[in-house]
């Protein structure tokens, strides 16, 4: 059984940093693309970042570059999303999510697994 299990969300004021992590289990990391999503109260989850299964270049959402970094440690079946200068609309729940064999799509309706979400929340 497929299992990813979010941490590292938390209260941060706007310019700090966050790292967040993903932990899976119940499949081979290293077979899948990872993405990482995010969302408000009455809004559609949106993409942040995604790292393809063979390893390239990630993608980001325009709300990501130049802040964000994805990266993940297959050995250790997790995925990192590092957070920096961080904004008040940055505040979200931010789930991550896996897609086998995938190329690190921005598009949600792909991935095939999905954890429960961790709160992030940046005051101004």
């Amino acid at each position: 059984q497929v299992h990813l299990q979010e941490s590292g969300g938390g209260l941060v004021q706007a310019g700090g940093a966050l790292r967040l992590s993903c932990a899976a289990s119940g499949l081979t990391l290293s077979f899948y693309a990872m993405g990482w999503f995010r969302q408000t109260p009455g809004k559609e989850r949106e993409f942040v970042a995604a790292s393809p299964w063979r390893g390239g270049n990630a993608a980001y959402a325009d709300l990501a570059k130049g802040r964000f970094t994805i990266s993940r440690d297959n050995a250790k079946s997790t995925v990192y999303l590092q957070m920096d200068s961080l904004k008040a609309e940055d505040t979200a729940v931010y789930y991550c999510a896996a897609d086998q064999r995938g190329p690190g799509s921005s598009d949600k309706a792909v991935y095939d697994y999905w954890g429960q979400g961790t709160q992030v929340t940046v005051s101004s």
